[in-house]
């Protein structure tokens, strides 16, 4: 079984994770792989839209994943420009570091 990395399109996360793991998570997502903290984000939006708009077909529920995956990508794009973001981030490239 061979691992590959692969980064969050959302939150740019990176994540070891085998080819048929990638394979579906993009499969669910439209042709992206999200980390699993932002594909269950997106899984909440879609879920709370559906119970507020009463369902739907297959079509709604594409539309209604777009649009969560749209919304969830612009708020992670906001948090990446904080400052406490970019404090974590550096903390964790220097934990990544040290522990090679």
């Amino acid at each position: 079984m061979e691992v590959e990395c692969a980064k969050c399109e959302c939150c740019e996360l990176r994540e070891d994770c085998t080819r048929d793991y990638i394979l579906g998570v993009k499969a669910a997502f439209g042709g992206r792989w999200l980390c699993g903290l932002c594909s269950e984000a997106v899984r909440d939006e879609v879920a709370k839209g559906r119970t507020t708009t009463g369902g739907g077909g297959g079509a709604a529920v594409a539309a209604g994943l777009e649009e969560a995956l749209k919304d969830h990508m612009a708020f992670c794009g906001k948090c990446r420009g904080s400052p406490a973001f970019r404090v974590a981030d550096g903390m964790r490239q220097m934990l990544r570091r040290r522990s090679k």
